[in-house]
């Protein structure tokens, strides 16, 4: 992994021509993904955990998310970001250690989010410009530009109230907080709402990032809307696994 590759995936990012992203696993499927014609691999942290018999949440090993993440890497030759969830820890030298790990091993990227693991809130918007400034410092130590993907889940949180007043006001404060600090995209799960993206793609200071699921607008509606990446999150995964369970029910049944 080189500056050059680094520059190539930040370049992936083009408002109105996103980069999608087919979130994948594991080293198998990082392979039929790109076989398929992907610019660039991802994965998903609830595949990912999945797939190792764990819930979401960093409740997968580090060690064990990273071991993974390398034999991605070594099985593909585009572009590969990983899903570094809270980044393993609260404060801004345990995220700052992890995410060396992470690029050191190769990645390009990675999504850095601001949710408190298993508080059910969000870290305040310093608390995590600050942890956002931390991997970004780290990262020019280690010489190493990488694609800091700044995920909040304002929306996601939300749930049924995704859409109220005042949270596309929150999201772009932290994306002007986040941005400042260093990140790179801003990644907005949850946010389905086609007049609330375009109004937010055209104020973020970054490159935006949805994730596709129920209600979203599809590929060509979020182009539009001005989206530079499309994530399909913990969708492929799902359905994969859905396809496992129908075709093994009907062995035993």
């Amino acid at each position: 992994m080189t500056t050059r590759q680094i520059q190539a995936f930040k370049d992936l990012h083009v408002r109105g021509n996103p980069l999608v992203l087919y979130n994948i696993w594991n080293a198998g499927t990082a392979k039929i993904v790109a076989r398929a014609g992907a610019k660039a691999i991802a994965t998903g942290s609830a595949s990912v955990a999945g797939a190792h018999g764990y819930p979401d949440g960093e409740k997968l090993p580090l060690e064990a998310a990273l071991d993974n993440l390398k034999l991605i890497i070594d099985a593909v030759d585009i572009p590969v970001s990983i899903d570094l969830e809270s980044g393993y820890g609260a404060k801004p030298q345990t995220v700052a250690d992890t995410v060396v790990q992470a690029v050191e091993l190769g990645a390009v990227g990675f999504n850095l989010e601001d949710q408190i693991m298993g508080a059910g809130a969000l870290y305040g918007i310093l608390e995590q410009a600050a942890r956002i400034a931390a991997a970004r410092k780290a990262l020019d130590g280690a010489g190493v530009p990488a694609f800091i993907n700044a995920r909040t889940d304002v929306f996601l949180q939300a749930g049924g109230e995704a859409h109220m007043e005042g949270l596309l006001d929150e999201v772009i404060q932290r994306a002007r907080a986040y941005s400042r600090q260093g990140a790179d995209g801003l990644f907005v799960p949850g946010l389905v709402d086609a007049a609330a993206i375009k109004t937010l793609c055209e104020i973020s200071p970054m490159p935006v990032n949805i994730m596709m699921m129920p209600g979203c607008p599809d590929v060509e509606a979020l182009s539009k809307l001005g989206v530079a990446r499309i994530s399909y999150g913990p969708g492929p995964y799902v359905r994969a696994m859905e396809g496992v369970a129908e075709q093994a029910k009907a062995v035993y049944s």
